[in-house]
């Protein structure tokens, strides 16, 4: 049974029971008990309140212990201090779900272990309710419309925002879970229910706090696998700055694009606010969704239709044709919208069609029109139908007869041709989009030492990563004798600095002994470091990468690939994964960096060995999950060249878990 599957007394009780009921509608308790008496068809319904009173002709009880039969759900709206009270005589009587919308309830934490003891389950404290259009279940403040999508979300007035965009788009909501501080019920079990829920066609979630984030990829990506998209909101700060003197991977790894990379790999899109994500979910709730991302535009004027294509085309769409002028068709014969759109459809290098202008307001000037227009509609929408290709309205009408047709069957309509293009190029990247489950984590087992390079060089050569040959040595005279036994060129480097060419910390093409003696001298007084590397040379051409992995708090570690050496954070061309990674994962993260082509042969210079980088970039992501005192780990820089790739140094951030 999965998660979801065990929240059936949440969404769709026999009973519900409302504490701190109420008869003012200025009041919490007010909502709750109307809502729940709305849902009096299908459910028992009690409601509480020790002061007595009444709402809609039905009587408040004093207590739950005063209830004619026990309650299976019961809502809690009473001050933080008789909270723990009421779950426990709810508990008594064999309650096996709670939803506290209460906040500053003392001992959270102890209230949450005490409901599950009991083998019932908790949603909130300080949430918003619960609502399930589809079993007449209503707990929570405002009005939520009928229809597909599922809502999860710690935001409650991001939650009614949404509710009313979807309104104003035709479209509504299946289920909508708040989910407040998540002591027991967090946004993976609401996620997995709504997976399993029939009704609903799409999942949207906001989410601050990912708690398990690995459990949450999976269930985003069985999500993904029941064809249901998830559209992701969530807050993305950021400590990097902060962290950017003791790791370059800690400072180019943000909370926000480890995010994106769970989102990416399990197949869900994250966007960036309530607007698009509505806009998003019209596309992908559309009778057909897109194949691609190559899109047909009609207009009715030129600067509409040129306006689209750019707007298309910088979302990254296709457009196999130039936009089509109507050039006035449309008030010659309302029909050429429908005829042009049916064409637009039927092309065999079309995936969407976008018709923008003024469709749908010619009966706000003419009111004569209106029953024509609305027939042009539903000619639009049954064009869409029979190619099987998804049909996009922008328009600068607004909430018009034939607009209301075109959302009745299932076409979306934008106000700004922005939002359309924006909404396109989102469903086109999910329709693409392909997703896996996160490779199983090792357990930690062993411990990195000091982190310094000679221990993590040791690591990485043991795990199969190539460095140059060295000798570590604390003395002029061993430096020289580690150069002599070494041969040809050497750098010499200064060990237990976190960014050794900034410090001085690193001389290179060392060739005779004087050369060595004089470097190692220079380089004690300038760093007064105790200990250092004498290497041998590695190739002088080839492209510098960093890998590494940050452990996330939420997410577990994190892989990271990008163009490095001492450019690495002010080019910030990265990737990022949930390690650990297969060799073609590595490869794919490698390539879709945006200087990847200084890499596969960029003007004829020759192609390096990506192969090699991908395997060194793998062993690293299953390397570092078995540390359990790793914080951070690197490889900067990683020297791809034509023969192989080879590690030119390392270093690890490490925490005593002892203390």
């Amino acid at each position: 049974m999965t998660p979801g599957q065990g929240l059936r007394s949440l969404f769709d009780p026999a009973s519900v029971a409302v504490v701190g009921a109420s008869a003012d509608p200025a009041k919490w308790g007010y909502w709750l008990a109307s809502g729940a008496l709305a849902g009096r068809g299908r459910r028992r319904v009690h409601l509480v309140n020790q002061r007595g009173g009444a709402l809609d002709g039905v009587p408040f009880h004093p207590s739950l212990d005063s209830l004619p039969d026990a309650p299976e759900h019961v809502v809690v709206a009473t001050p933080p201090g008789a909270v723990r009270a009421v779950v426990a005589d709810g508990l008594a009587r064999g309650a096996r779900c709670f939803t506290v919308i209460t906040s500053a309830v003392a001992d959270e934490r102890e209230l949450a272990e005490l409901v599950r003891a009991n083998g019932a389950r908790l949603l909130g404290p300080n949430c918003m309710g619960v609502v399930d259009t589809g079993s007449q279940l209503r707990l929570s403040w405002g009005d939520f419309p009928r229809g597909d999508v599922g809502l999860v979300s710690q935001s409650g007035n991001l939650a009614l925002e949404i509710g009313r965009l979807l309104q104003r788009s035709g479209q509504g909501f299946s289920r909508f879970v708040s989910l407040g501080n998540q002591r027991d019920i967090d946004a993976t079990d609401a996620i997995e229910a709504l997976v399993d829920h029939e009704p609903t066609r799409l999942i949207a979630a906001y989410v601050e706090d990912f708690r398990d984030g690995r459990r949450f990829a999976r269930a985003l990506a069985r999500a993904r696998a029941a064809g249901k998209p998830v559209l992701l909101l969530t807050v993305g700060r950021s400590e990097a700055s902060g962290r950017a003197a003791a790791s370059h991977t800690d400072a180019l790894v943000s909370a926000l694009s480890t995010v994106d990379a769970a989102c990416r790999d399990a197949g869900a899109l994250r966007l960036d606010s309530a607007g698009e994500l509505v806009d998003t979910a019209l596309v992908l709730l559309a009778p057909r969704r897109p194949a691609g991302r190559r899109v047909r535009i009609a207009g009715d004027s030129g600067g509409q239709g040129a306006l689209a294509a750019d707007a298309l085309a910088a979302r990254g769409l296709v457009l196999p044709a130039l936009p089509l002028d109507l050039a006035g068709a449309g008030e010659a014969d309302l029909h050429s919208y429908a005829r042009v759109a049916a064409d637009m459809l039927a092309a065999h290098d079309t995936d969407l069609a976008l018709l923008t202008g003024y469709f749908g307001d010619y009966a706000t000037g003419n009111p004569a029109q209106a029953d024509e227009e609305c027939a042009v509609a539903r000619e639009l929408a049954d064009a869409a139908a029979d190619s099987g290709r998804p049909l996009l309205v922008h328009t600068m009408a607004r909430d018009t007869p034939a607009l209301a047709v075109l959302r009745e069957r299932g076409v979306p309509v934008f106000e700004r041709v922005e939002q359309a293009a924006a909404a396109a190029a989102h469903a086109a990247r999910w329709s693409a989009a392909s997703a896996h489950d996160p490779l199983p984590l090792p357990p930690p087992t062993a411990t990195l030492g000091d982190g310094g390079y000679e221990s993590v060089r040791a690591a990485l050569i043991a795990a199969g990563i190539a460095f140059p040959d060295a000798r570590f040595v604390t003395t002029e005279d061993e430096s020289v004798r580690a150069a002599a036994a070494l041969g040809g060129p050497v750098a010499l480097k200064a060990m237990g600095l976190a960014h050794k060419t900034e410090a001085g910390g690193v001389v290179l093409n060392l060739r005779q002994p004087g050369d060595v003696r004089e470097a190692f001298r220079t380089m004690r007084q300038r760093t007064g470091a105790a200990r250092y590397a004498v290497e041998a040379m590695a190739p002088q051409r080839g492209v510098e990468l960093i890998l590494g992995v940050r452990r996330d708090p939420a997410f577990g570690p994190v892989v990271l690939v990008g163009i490095g050496g001492t450019t690495a954070e002010l080019l910030a061309d990265t990737a990022v994964a949930l390690a650990p990674v297969t060799q073609d994962q590595a490869r794919a993260l490698i390539l879709s960096l945006r200087h990847a082509p200084l890499l596969t042969g960029w003007r004829g210079s020759p192609a390096l060995a990506v192969d090699a980088a991908a395997e060194a970039l793998s062993l690293l992501s299953h390397l570092a999950p078995g540390y359990g005192d790793l914080t951070d780990i690197e490889i900067n820089p990683l020297l791809v060249h034509e023969e192989g790739a080879i590690a030119l140094d390392a270093a690890a951030l490490v925490t005593d878990r002892s203390s």
